[in-house]
């Protein structure tokens, strides 16, 4: 059974939705993001997204854009980034890990090493934005066959019609982007939102996971009432970045002088919000 498939059993025996942090790997440098991560089960984190860098991520908003950046800016790699969930791997084997980003980096480190690698590391699925099911062949189905959950995005728009095609190869959860458009502006209604949950729900057989614009801790906890899984990304990263002084996106590019003891505030601030969104997530009353 897959760390995935576990933590969703576990939770629905205990009745709850789970926490889904989302962080840049390497943002705001590697040495804080990597003692970020290992920090993040201990604030309430239940599967962890940890996103890898790319100069063109056309489905993120500012904050992620900049993140993105400023991890490059600092020489993350996505070798590097595969390093990181190595080291995470030596103190915690339990906490699944999903890589998200898009297709040119893992395309570049070329298909087969990069699901040998990934699945030698710990990781434990894949969300590729920019790969649609048409190009299963690419990467879906080798991950697959190597063990690693490949998971889809499903939208606002995505039509009966879509729908079978979504889910066929899908495997760990749906992740249901709650808005039209890029992550960090705005949020769905709770009514229709939980409407398009249960419709994936029953044509998947999948758990669904909700993100894109979920910000904060009341939000998560009215999303957790009826969703498997709350996803929360951009208050995330954007709280780092406040902290420790980060460029914005217009110069993230360029690596950011935190210090340690800027770049420790940072990873606290986060722990922080984290342990706040877990306890909104958890105190949420199942539908």
């Amino acid at each position: 059974m897959s760390r995935i498939k576990a933590r969703f059993d576990q939770l629905a025996a205990e009745g709850r939705a789970a926490f889904v942090p989302f962080i840049m790997a390497g943002d705001p440098d590697g040495a804080a993001s990597l003692d970020l991560l290992k920090k993040l089960p201990a604030a309430g984190a239940d599967i962890i997204e940890l996103g890898v860098a790319f100069t063109d991520p056309m489905a993120d908003g500012p904050a992620i854009q900049a993140a993105g950046l400023r991890a490059l800016g600092a020489g993350q790699t996505l070798r590097k980034t595969l390093d990181m969930v190595r080291s995470f791997r030596r103190e915690d084997d339990t906490t699944p890990i999903i890589l998200m980003g898009y297709y040119n980096p893992f395309y570049a480190y070329g298909q087969d090493a990069f699901v040998r690698d990934a699945k030698d590391a710990g990781v434990d699925g894949l969300i590729v934005v920019d790969l649609p099911p048409e190009e299963d062949e690419e990467l879906c189905l080798p991950a697959r066959a190597a063990g690693l959950d490949f998971i889809r995005l499903a939208t606002p728009t995505t039509d009966a019609g879509r729908l079978p095609q979504v889910a066929r190869n899908t495997s760990g959860f749906i992740y249901y982007v709650s808005v039209a458009g890029v992550t960090g502006r705005g949020v769905g209604g709770s009514e229709s939102v939980a409407d398009a949950v249960a419709r994936l729900k029953a044509a998947s057989g999948l758990p669904v996971a909700v993100g894109f614009g979920v910000k904060t801790a009341e939000k998560a906890r009215e999303f957790a009432a009826f969703a498997d899984a709350v996803v929360v990304g951009s208050a995330l990263v954007e709280a780092l970045a406040t902290t420790v002084g980060a460029p914005a996106l217009e110069g993230a590019a360029r690596e950011a002088d935190n210090g340690e003891e800027k770049a420790g505030a940072g990873v606290n601030a986060v722990l922080s919000l984290a342990r706040d969104i877990a306890g909104a997530v958890r105190d949420a009353r199942r539908s």
